[in-house]
């Protein structure tokens, strides 16, 4: 009995000892992360404005421009696809048919949580302006190009899911 409360002490000891010590295995340098967690740091406060950080750049901003000679505005006829897990995927590019497009399938966008490729644009003001048509639904650019060849598609604005592409969007 004296050997396992011994056995336990040593145990606890060596834990608590453990617990107690961090080592650090490698500092490869860079910059303080403390910024990133000031959001969680501040629950339960007010949020403050935000704010861009100097050396931080918009990652779209990078993106740009982007153009998928592959593709442009025009008519898409509905066609049945066998695209199981792919959820719901839609392409628009800076044009007035997209915008238009956007416009009347916002709600049905949102509802079926649908996210974007923004094919051809050129800046991004462009970009935000048409990210601003539909609030909460995520927009990227994006090349098309690669899908528009597995797809034999040459228009947008189109909705793919994973049973077809339309250019309807029903909620």
């Amino acid at each position: 009995m004296k050997n396992v409360n011994f056995l336990l002490f040593g145990l606890c000891l060596v834990t608590s000892t453990a617990l107690a010590n961090l080592n650090v295995i490698a500092d490869v340098g860079g910059e303080d992360a403390s910024p990133y967690f000031e959001g969680i740091n501040a629950q339960g406060e007010t949020p403050a404005s935000p704010s861009v950080q100097p050396g931080v750049v918009d990652v779209q901003a990078t993106m740009l421009p982007v153009s998928t000679p592959e593709l442009s505005p025009g008519d898409v006829a509905d066609r049945p696809l066998q695209l199981p897990g792919i959820g719901a995927l839609f392409i628009v590019g800076d044009d007035d048919a997209s915008r238009s497009w956007l416009q009347a399938n916002a709600d049905g966008l949102k509802s079926r949580h649908a996210a974007g490729l923004v094919v051809n644009v050129s800046n991004l003001p462009a970009l935000q302006s048409l990210q601003a048509l539909v609030p909460g639904v995520p927009m990227a650019p994006a090349s098309g190009s690669e899908l528009a060849r597995r797809l034999q598609l040459s228009n947008y604005p189109v909705l793919i899911t994973d049973t077809g592409l339309s250019q309807q969007v029903t909620p």
